[in-house]
């Protein structure tokens, strides 16, 4: 009886949650809806560079992410459910597994906003050779150490300035205490 109530109070929080969740998700997702039609070759070719660009990649871990907070979670609430909770999280999670579609005609939709058929073709193309698969590859890693570098760079050019103008600064002094009282301090050459 004790379980049965747990289950049935679990079951509602969770379906509260839901709600809220579903929608937020209708609001975020019909906001952007001033839905601008495209042809299907436009459609396809936004598809292709999504696909080539991998560009919903780093969500493919967000749901099975979210199942397992959910179960941390609900379990932490009611520890005796652990069985039920998991199994039930597990089978819902599966059943949500076919929405990731969903995401990719969304980011299909934004790049077909933004590029026009041809430069989709184009991108999908580049993303496609030896070259663009290695710069998929290896971007991350060179824009960090490109960052490294510009920060190495930003101190050698900070300091360097500061060195530089220390020397003009000391210079102009040297002038001005060597210079016969009242006159003018000389400012130095340039070399």
């Amino acid at each position: 009886m004790r379980e049965s109530i747990a289950i049935m109070y679990l079951a509602s929080r969770v379906r509260r949650a839901a709600a809220l969740f579903v929608t937020l998700s209708v609001i975020a997702v019909a906001a952007p809806a001033g839905a601008q039609e495209f042809a299907d070759s436009h459609l396809k070719a936004a598809r292709a560079a999504v696909s080539a660009l991998n560009a919903t990649g780093e969500f493919d871990a967000f749901l099975p992410n979210a199942a397992q907070q959910l179960k941390t979670q609900l379990i932490q609430k009611n520890p005796d459910l652990q069985a039920v909770i998991s199994r039930t999280v597990d089978e819902k999670t599966l059943e949500l597994a076919s929405r990731r579609g969903d995401l990719e005609r969304e980011v299909a939709l934004i790049y077909a906003r933004v590029f026009n058929e041809q430069q989709l073709n184009e991108i999908t193309a580049f993303y496609n050779t030896e070259t663009g698969k290695k710069l998929m590859a290896d971007g991350d890693i060179v824009g960090r150490q490109t960052v490294d570098a510009a920060v190495i760079w930003q101190r050698g050019i900070a300091r360097d300035l500061a060195e530089m103008v220390g020397k003009h600064l000391a210079e102009i002094t040297k002038s001005a205490a060597a210079a016969p009282e009242g006159a003018a301090p000389q400012q130095p050459v340039n070399q």
